[in-house]
């Protein structure tokens, strides 16, 4: 099945004022859930639309908010500016098997602008992924096990630069939010599980005891989002 996303509408005046009330507001802001147009909406690709001192201070805000949540990213459509600009960041402690199984390794922070990937080779990876505009779900999502991923630093600067694994899985997870995609869009929606009861069932490092339980495969949902 093929889905159109359609494109904001929001111009560079929307965007910046929508960020200047966050960089003006007293308290951070909240993580926007499934339903505000913007999580469902391709974001504009940045040229310009903000000063580098706003730019600076909004990708701040945002690693603070996914500290905060806590998370290992966030996408600004998730604050409501549909803006293609994410921040990554990894540094959770995780028990040594499962770090091995997911292959998970530290990633440092990095913030992305106009980010595209491309899957390196056909191996995929099924595991359990959540969203923090998604509260309280989790499902099992494959994705493709190594990525290239092309974008713009916040100086803007053209980067190539491959990651595998669990980091893989970050930057897909946020490229997609980017492009109106969240996680469900790919996940086997028979494991789709609530926190507790993924805390009761299926909490361990790979997904063999919720596959069978569930009855749901590993592979790929089968959609396509042009």
């Amino acid at each position: 099945m093929t889905q159109t996303v359609p494109q904001t509408t929001a111009g560079a005046n929307e965007i910046r004022d929508a960020v200047e009330r966050i960089l003006a507001a007293a308290s951070l802001p909240p993580i926007v859930q499934a339903g505000h147009p913007a999580l469902r909406q391709r974001a504009a690709e940045f040229d310009g639309q903000l000063s580098a001192e706003q730019l600076h201070r909004l990708i701040g805000i945002m690693r603070q908010v996914m500290h905060e949540a806590p998370g290992v990213g966030l996408a600004a459509p998730q604050l409501g500016i549909p803006l293609q600009l994410a921040v990554l960041e990894d540094q959770f402690n995780v028990e040594p098997e499962a770090a091995t199984l997911r292959n998970r390794s530290p990633l440092e922070f990095l913030a992305i602008l106009n980010p595209r990937y491309t899957p390196l080779g056909p191996e995929l990876a099924s595991f359990y992924e959540g969203c923090l505009s998604l509260n309280g779900l989790q499902a099992v999502v494959a994705r493709p096990e190594s990525v290239l991923l092309e974008y713009l630093t916040p100086d803007g600067e053209a980067e190539r630069r491959r990651f595998a694994g669990w980091q893989a899985r970050i930057v897909q997870h946020e490229t997609d939010h980017l492009h109106g995609i969240l996680y469900l869009d790919r996940a086997q929606l028979r494991s789709l599980s609530s926190n507790a009861e993924y805390a009761a069932h299926w909490a361990e490092a790979g997904i063999g005891k919720a596959r069978e339980g569930l009855g749901f495969d590993a592979g790929p949902a089968g959609i396509s989002v042009d």
